[in-house]
């Protein structure tokens, strides 16, 4: 066992969750497209970073929570 190399769990179900939270994804996209041109610095996309974050941990919190021992 000393000889396996560990898998950080939880960014490996995190990469399969991302398909599921495109929707999100797409918001993100859309709004920083919008404000890339925003020379004031009052426009941002937090809400939208934070939607779709939400989704991916919505998604891997049952999985990951099964595979801790």
């Amino acid at each position: 066992m000393d000889d396996e190399e560990l898998v950080d769990q939880k960014k490996y179900l995190e990469e399969r969750c991302k398909p599921q939270c495109v929707k999100s994804l797409y918001e993100y996209d859309k709004c920083v497209k919008r404000v890339e041109n925003d020379d004031t610095g009052h426009k941002h996309c937090t809400g939208q970073y934070f939607d779709y974050w939400s989704c991916i941990d919505k998604c891997v919190a049952p999985k990951l929570f099964k595979k801790l021992k």
